[in-house]
């Protein structure tokens, strides 16, 4: 099971830090992602990691403000997120799969958190 959280309320050019936490079973072994939905739009992909921590991958759209990350010995995955902007707001979920860019891969997905930037 997983459960996002560390959403909310922030200004445009913030930050946030939002973990992914995991229980019932260890992900050490799992690829893992973050993906996110904002209103009326289709889920997309936004980062990657592979189970070691060795390979990231980043939607172009978050590259260089957003930092994936994973402490495998806590079971969690996080998601760093600078200079925010209006556009990063939606629901991010966090899954255990490949590592890849693709929802398909991903068989375990925890409840989003919201994500919401005001300009």
């Amino acid at each position: 099971q997983l459960q996002a959280f560390g959403g909310g309320l922030v200004q445009a050019g913030g930050s946030l830090r939002l973990s992914c936490a995991a229980s019932g079973r260890s992900f050490s072994r799992d690829g893992m992602g973050w993906f996110r939905q904002a209103p009326g739009k289709e889920r997309e992909f936004v980062a990657a990691i592979w189970w070691s921590g060795g390979s990231t991958t980043y939607a172009e759209s978050v590259k260089g403000r957003f930092t994936i990350s994973r402490d495998n010995a806590k079971n969690t995955v996080y998601l760093q997120m600078n200079s925010l902007k209006p556009e990063d707001t939606a629901v991010y979920y966090c899954a255990a799969g490949s590592g890849s860019k693709w929802e398909s891969h991903y068989a375990v997905w925890g409840r989003g958190t919201q994500v919401t930037v005001s300009s």
